[in-house]
C-alpha cells in the first residue's frame, strides 16, 4: 500500500503548507519518462520515512496551478517543504542517494555542503 499522497491545486495548502512534518513533492506527468524513473525512489522513501517525512505526488498537466506557482518548467521535480515554506529544489531524474542526502538534511539537521549533486 501506498503511502505518497496524490496532492492537487485544492488540498496542496493542507497537505503541504499545514503540514507539521516536513514534505517531499514529486512534480510529474504521465509522458515523462524521467518521472517514471525516478518514481520507484518516491514510493521507497514514503515507506521508509513513514511517520517522519510526507510524501507527495503532483501531476502538472492535472493541476497547472501549483505547478504555475512553483515555476515547475522541468520534470521531474522534486521540492522540500519545511515549516511551510520551500527549502530545497531538485530537478531532472535525479539519484536516490542525492534525494535521501537532502531529506534527511532537513529531519535530522546534517551539513548540505556535503551533500552530492
Amino acid at each position: 500500500m501506498s503511502n505518497v499522497i496524490e496532492l492537487n491545486d485544492e488540498n496542496f495548502g493542507d497537505e503541504v503548507i499545514e503540514s507539521s512534518k516536513p514534505v517531499l513533492i514529486d512534480f510529474w506527468a504521465a509522458w515523462c519518462g524521467p518521472c517514471k524513473m525516478i518514481a520507484p525512489y518516491v514510493e521507497k522513501i514514503s515507506k521508509d520515512y513513514e511517520g517522519t517525512l510526507k510524501v507527495c505526488k503532483l501531476d502538472v498537466d492535472a493541476n497547472p496551478v501549483m505547478a504555475s506557482i512553483y515555476e515547475i518548467k522541468s520534470l521531474p521535480t522534486l521540492l522540500i517543504f519545511k515549516d511551510g515554506s520551500q527549502v530545497d529544489q531538485m530537478v531532472g531524474a535525479v539519484s536516490q542517494d542525492v534525494i535521501l542526502s537532502k531529506v534527511d538534511a532537513y529531519i535530522f539537521g546534517q551539513d548540505l555542503t556535503e551533500i552530492p549533486k
